[in-house]
């Protein structure tokens, strides 16, 4: 049975996975594209114009589930699948711990 009468909730422990991330410091534009790639959103500008448009309106990062503003000091992190998605860096510290020489990255 999926969803529906009868289900109750269960407690789950989240798989240790190494992941990839950067914190926005709202100075690091290129070591941001650089780690998530350019959307091709962005291709009408010049990086430039690009950079004016991001201290202007904010970070935009692109999801599975659609975009979302980074903020300054968020974490971007790159999911088990590739994708790319900010995170606040309360949780981030709660959630996840720095991996000293460990080439194993997903």
């Amino acid at each position: 049975m999926r969803g529906g009468e009868g289900m109750t909730p269960k407690k789950f422990r989240k798989k240790p996975v190494v992941i990839e991330a950067i914190q926005w410091t709202g100075d690091n534009l290129e070591d941001i594209i650089k780690f998530t790639g350019l959307h091709h959103s962005a291709l009408k500008w010049t990086w430039e114009e690009y950079q004016k448009v991001v201290r202007q309106e904010g970070l935009k990062i692109f999801t599975l589930e659609g975009s979302y503003m980074a903020t300054i000091e968020d974490y971007i992190i790159k999911g088990i699948k590739g994708e790319f998605y900010p995170c606040k860096p309360d949780i981030f510290e709660e959630t996840y711990d720095e991996v000293k020489d460990d080439t194993r990255t997903t």
